[in-house]
């Protein structure tokens, strides 16, 4: 069983963005960074242990880090996770409550 701090180093951030909050708003989806090697079973276990609501489905998309210019160098950013997270219909998730 995953416990309460090893889901806080696959859960990191929701992601903030007016894309991740129409999803919220329409389909009951959340949008949040995670681990990148985190599967999406360990995903739903953590978001449950920590949110205690029921998920419905998970998608996940590795986002590829871009290449930024810095004077002659080339700055490689880092890839990372992001995981859409749809919960049962009826479900409500506050954040102030929650944490």
């Amino acid at each position: 069983m995953i416990s309460q701090e090893q889901s806080y180093q696959i859960l990191y951030v929701p992601h903030v963005s007016e894309k991740a909050s129409i999803a919220f708003n329409t389909n009951n989806k959340l949008i949040f960074r995670v681990a990148v090697k985190a599967t999406k079973l360990e995903i739903k276990v953590a978001f449950k242990k920590l949110f205690s609501v029921d998920v419905k489905d998970i998608n996940t998309v590795l986002v590829k880090g871009k290449v930024k210019k810095k004077g002659k160098y080339n700055i490689y950013k880092k890839n990372w996770k992001k995981a859409y997270i749809t919960f049962q219909k009826g479900q409500n998730l506050d954040f102030i409550k929650n944490i």
